[in-house]
């Protein structure tokens, strides 16, 4: 079937071939037209009821390795949730929306002001170093004082981290972007590691936003997502993740479930305690305890099939 399709600029043909969309670049259900969730049955991903749960805020300590079941490296990054507990809770009837403000570490009561001092001090929990704010469902509410350990994270599941990367001061265009620079050899004088023209004369008569030049390089707050959680120990309150991690050692970094990892309604892995230990479907059971350590795909799937045939 070839289906031909003409517009005011150009024309193109598309078959049924070319339609198929490739594996691993289409969301569930993304294919469908509007009349056929009707017909089948299925109801749209937005209109199916979303979970949300908080998550934590930790210290990143450093970089470590393990040798996993396969015999693989694994470079990990080590996570620690110092006190993380809820401070403030943020409901729709109230502020507008559903949310919990985090509070991780601690400070002397002299380091703070004395506004910083009554927020704590109202709502009756330690001062902390840190605070930010988690948008959760309404019905993953928790109480003030609910302490969020490394138990509220599973061996195996994706998160998602967000941190201030590591400044590096102003910086110019070859280390900042890249850049080749300008030739090294004869004729060069004091432009070596130059970015060149940044634009033209009269027209535009300006310089593009965005444009790459030299200036300030890193320090910014960015997300590393889907990162894969390896082992979880719940008694020392540590959480190792596969691969890197923004910003310094020692830094706060913000832990919660990964958002592109889930189901359509929420991205909630299977198993993990919603809202938390204690609470809805996991109220009266206690906390793990003992370390879990995920195990992962082996890293030569194809090599170990055909020696198994």
């Amino acid at each position: 079937t070839t289906t031909t399709t003409t517009t005011r600029h150009r024309s193109f043909t598309s078959s049924a071939s070319a339609l198929m969309a490739k594996p691993g670049r289409i969301g569930r259900y993304q294919l469908l037209r509007p009349w056929q969730f009707e017909t089948m049955g299925i109801a749209r991903p937005h209109e199916l009821p979303k979970r949300q749960r908080v998550g934590a805020l930790a210290v990143k300590v450093g970089m470590t390795q393990e040798w996993n079941e396969h015999g693989a490296r694994v470079p990990l990054t080590v996570l620690w949730i110092d006190e993380c507990e809820v401070v403030q809770a943020k409901t729709p009837e109230k502020e507008g929306y559903a949310a919990l403000q985090m509070g991780a570490g601690s400070k002397k009561r002299k380091q703070i002001t004395g506004a910083e001092y009554g927020h704590f001090a109202a709502r009756g929990v330690q001062i902390k170093r840190e605070l930010s704010e988690f948008r959760v469902t309404p019905d993953a509410i928790l109480p003030v004082g609910t302490v969020v350990d490394a138990s509220h994270f599973l061996a195996g599941q994706y998160v998602d981290i967000q941190g201030k990367t590591i400044g590096k001061g102003f910086q110019g265009p070859m280390k900042r972007w890249g850049f080749a620079g300008l030739p090294a050899s004869h004729g060069t004088t004091k432009k070596h590691r130059a970015h060149g023209s940044i634009g033209n004369s009269q027209d535009p008569g300006r310089v593009w936003k965005g444009k790459k030049m030299a200036g300030q390089m890193g320090n910014r707050t960015r997300t590393v997502q889907n990162c894969f959680v390896y082992r979880v120990d719940p008694e020392r309150n540590l959480i190792y993740v596969v691969g890197q991690v923004p910003g310094k050692r020692g830094n706060f970094v913000r832990v919660k479930d990964a958002l592109r990892k889930g189901d359509p309604t929420g991205c909630v892995p299977d198993g993990a305690p919603y809202p938390a230990w204690g609470f809805g479907a996991f109220e009266g059971r206690e906390r793990p305890t003992a370390a879990t350590t995920a195990v992962m795909p082996p890293p030569f799937p194809m090599q170990e099939s055909s020696q198994e045939a």
